[in-house]
């Protein structure tokens, strides 16, 4: 999760649905040729618009990859002013969705690594409370 190479992971789920070249071309209305598709592969990074139809296509939500490592790691400051999230005209989340991948993250963490929770607390801005919940539920 720490380094993202989103033409793989793409060309990884194309391979597990086993979906033909052709058909990539036509949902993408003949923009990409089948050697710019395997250009699409090697890519570290792609255009958002285009991101968007490979999630469409490959019923996947590549835009989470992303997410999860915003919140594992470039987590919100608590100092940001509270004046200009007023002002904003951006939707505000009111708090971060941890998903199965992130908790068994964490948790792998805390066992293999030895780290303690008020170090992981710290390293991803996750709550100590929550990381203790987490431990208690699921090891």
């Amino acid at each position: 999760m720490k380094n993202i190479h989103i033409g793989f992971l793409i060309k990884m789920r194309v391979s597990e649905l086993n979906i033909d070249t052709k058909r990539i071309i036509n949902f993408f209305k003949n923009k990409y040729t089948e050697e710019q598709i395997l250009e699409q592969y090697e890519k570290k990074s792609i255009d958002s618009n285009d991101l968007l139809k490979w999630s469409k296509l490959l019923e996947y939500d590549f835009f989470r990859i992303y997410s999860q490592h915003i919140i594992l790691f470039a987590p919100l400051s608590k100092e940001i002013n509270k004046d200009s999230k007023k002002d904003s005209k951006l939707p505000q989340f009111k708090k971060n969705i941890y998903t199965i991948e992130i908790i068994e993250f964490v948790l792998d963490i805390y066992k293999n690594e030895n780290k303690t929770i008020q170090e992981i607390s710290k390293e991803y801005n996750i709550p100590k409370n929550t990381i203790r919940n987490w431990i208690n539920k699921y090891l």
